[in-house]
């Protein structure tokens, strides 16, 4: 198993990403609040982990052209497709899908290859209320207030390369991609199935690896254009990383967890617990690890970062390779293109 591990940092200067709505204790129903973890007195405003991957799915649908899967409602339930021949969304998103075929009840389901943490606060932050108004009509104005911070956000992502195109037809939970009956009886997903060239391995359904490497490197590049969040008429947040540290390991565990910190009420990051890390899991890295700083970004942290890991070396012969956030997503991606088609 070869898996994308990778650590983000987003500035959200005057933000407000993610909203949790309205809350029926309020004073008024127009008060929208945001989404925030409390620990004690203190609030982390947080991205949702559904509401980053949504930016993900848009940014590859308009920058990349993905075609997404179709979603479907049935009754109190709604899935996609279940299509990943044709829809790459489905295969990298995953999906869950019930049907019935022959009066009986078929259930598949896609363990999503792309998984990632919320987004959430390395500050504390009490999150400011602004006051607005609706005074565009006859009467008298509305009035109407949301909450909105200023943070860094930091999360993980992860990317399971030896799942991206690979497809299972075992009945086991999490395994079972695919049913037969439904890839014979069904003309859409036969069709797409024959037209994608995927071979059958035993138990397996496998993407040529040009259509594997190409929807892999493509979900990592994507980054460098991500785009979304609530209230971006009002506040327009940037949610490219200003830092994004990747690398390829060896097995599932992720090895770039909570690498900034708060003190001080400042950013701080943890360059010591970074060296260690690399150090210690250096066997499992199977790549230099990419960094892309934003120049600039919290006050001259990219010239720190450099003087940190000026000639670092670890394993042997691996290296942080560090780059503009834009230039590093680019040739670690390429990186990742070649690594799939060589699997």
């Amino acid at each position: 198993m070869l898996m994308v591990a990778g650590y983000v940092l987003i500035d959200a200067p005057h933000s407000a990403l993610n909203n949790a709505g309205t809350d029926a204790s309020e004073r008024t129903e127009n008060i929208v609040r945001v989404k925030a973890i409390r620990k004690g007195r203190e609030i982390y405003p947080y991205v949702s982990a559904q509401a980053w991957r949504y930016w993900w799915r848009m940014t590859l649908q308009e920058i990349f052209s993905w075609e997404l899967s179709p979603v479907e409602r049935a009754e109190k339930i709604a899935f996609t497709k279940a299509n990943p021949f044709k829809y790459p969304d489905d295969d990298v998103f995953g999906y869950m899908r019930a049907v019935k075929e022959r009066g009986a009840d078929k259930t598949v389901t896609r363990v999503s290859p792309l998984k990632c943490s919320p987004l959430v606060s390395v500050l504390s932050v009490e999150p400011v209320q602004d006051y607005g108004v609706m005074a565009r009509q006859e009467g008298d104005p509305v009035p109407y207030e949301h909450e909105f911070y200023s943070t860094i956000l930091q999360g993980i992502f992860s990317l399971d390369l030896s799942r991206v195109g690979v497809f299972y037809v075992k009945s086991q939970a999490g395994f079972k991609n695919l049913d037969e009956d439904m890839l014979e009886r069904d003309e859409e997903l036969k069709e797409s199935l024959e037209r994608s060239g995927a071979r059958k391995i035993g138990d397996l359904y496998v993407l040529p690896s040009d259509v594997r490497a190409k929807r892999a490197k493509e979900t990592i590049l994507s980054l460098a254009y991500l785009f979304g969040g609530a209230k971006q008429t009002q506040h327009l947040t940037d949610v490219v990383p200003r830092l994004i540290i990747m690398a390829i390991v060896r097995g599932g565990n992720h090895i770039f967890m909570n690498l900034a910190y708060e003190k001080d009420g400042k950013v701080n990051f943890n360059y010591a617990g970074l060296r260690q890390t690399l150090i210690d899991y250096a066997g499992i890295i199977v790549s230099d690890v990419y960094v892309g700083i934003m120049p600039g970004f919290l006050d001259g942290f990219d010239e720190n970062f450099r003087s940190e890991f000026s000639g670092f070396i670890f394993g042997g012969d691996k290296r942080l390779q560090i780059y503009s956030s834009k230039e590093a997503i680019e040739k670690f991606a390429e990186l990742v293109g070649d690594v799939v088609v060589n699997m």
